[in-house]
């Protein structure tokens, strides 16, 4: 369903933004509701259910913070997220230098964390139990864990050099934490530990500067402003300024060396990409200009791209349940991606029709039928 992802003609998303959009996320629980955020501030809620059953439709817009709402954002909406275990709350945070914990009936907030600077990236753990904590990575080098429970905001990791851009828990071990900075540096953090981070991951696996110290380790030549995990947590790709794409063993740390080709990133804050789910093999679905580039996680081949937008994608989130991909621009429009069907081959073709040029190696059937052979 990946491999055959088309702009659908029969499913539009309500368009009620006026300006770019910065950030989608689907809540997990049923894979119904989506938020989006908007570089004016404006965050929306769609309901992606089709409830008129007709074959075509409009994804609608549920209700908006918008720009008239007292407790809108100031400046630009950076991150939505759906509180992972039910829809009753969602986190927004934004250049405004706040985040905001959301009532969703309500849509009026139920907290809001301060900070010193701009708010590039927050993100809660999927599985955590034992913590109610949520990263969040600002325009200071010090990466910021704001309780849920409490309020607070005393949790501070420090090892970066400059502003933290991308931020993520790992979906594997609830306490792992993983942060990406504008220092060229990724770090992975046991957030119960106090004496600093676990691991700067290294491009190099510790071969070009045996002598230097850790201080030498970096994971892309340029700006590390995207980061995601695989839905095991076992691997985490990062995306950096340098036009490159990597994947790390995120037990080990170490670089796997899959090559990419040149990811295109000119992206001054955080790329918003994702990963398929359930997929054999996975994919890795990134914003590339005005395109949407989708990879095979572990070869490296550049699949297909998907083209549709008018301006820079900003962002894109995948449906699970129905693999189907969503992505936001700035342009102001929301794209719905869906599996194309493909046309069932009439029985009658006679011997003399042409090949198939245009199946896709993926659907080729391997099978030969014994009436060929006799």
């Amino acid at each position: 369903r990946v491999l055959s992802l088309e702009l659908n003609k029969d499913r539009d998303v309500e368009r009620i933004h006026g300006s770019g959009i910065n950030t989608l996320d689907i809540e997990p629980v049923e894979g119904r509701y989506m938020l989006s955020g908007g570089s004016d501030g404006v965050i929306v809620l769609y309901d992606l259910e089709n409830l008129s059953r007709k074959p075509s439709y409009t994804c609608k817009a549920l209700c908006s913070v918008g720009r008239s709402h007292p407790d809108v954002h100031r400046f630009s909406v950076e991150t939505v997220q759906w509180y992972p275990h039910d829809t009753g709350m969602f986190t927004s945070s934004s250049f405004d230098k706040t985040l905001k914990i959301w009532d969703t009936n309500t849509l009026q907030p139920a907290d809001v964390f301060h900070f010193e600077g701009t708010v590039y990236s927050h993100h809660m753990s999927p599985v955590a139990t034992k913590h109610c904590l949520i990263a969040v990575g600002t325009k200071s080098p010090k990466v910021q864990l704001c309780d849920l429970k409490s309020g607070s905001c005393s949790h501070i990791l420090q090892g970066h050099r400059q502003e933290v851009l991308a931020v993520s828990w790992s979906p594997r071990h609830e306490y792992i934490l993983a942060t990406a900075s504008a220092d060229s540096r990724v770090k992975l953090w046991d957030v119960r530990r106090a004496s600093g981070c676990l691991s700067t991951l290294d491009q190099h696996n510790g071969e070009k500067s045996k002598a230097a110290s850790e201080a030498a380790s970096t994971a892309h030549n340029g700006r590390v402003n995207g980061l995601c995990y695989t839905n095991d947590g076992l691997h985490l790709l990062t995306i950096g300024t340098d036009d490159r794409m990597r994947l790390w063993n995120s037990s080990t740390g170490e670089n796997t060396l899959v090559n990419y080709g040149k990811v295109c990133n000119e992206s001054r804050k955080g790329l918003k990409f994702t990963v398929s789910c359930g997929c054999n093999p996975e994919f890795a679905i990134v914003p590339y200009g005005s395109t949407i580039a989708v990879y095979t996680i572990f070869t490296g081949e550049l699949v297909t791209m998907l083209r549709g937008h008018y301006s820079t994608v900003n962002c894109c989130v995948l449906q699970p349940n129905f693999q189907e991909l969503y992505s936001g621009s700035k342009d102001c429009n929301i794209l719905a991606w869906i599996p194309g069907l493909r046309e069932p081959v009439p029985d009658d073709i006679s011997e003399k029709s042409p090949p198939q040029q245009h199946l896709n190696p993926a659907y080729e059937d391997a099978w030969s039928s014994s009436d060929d052979e006799g």
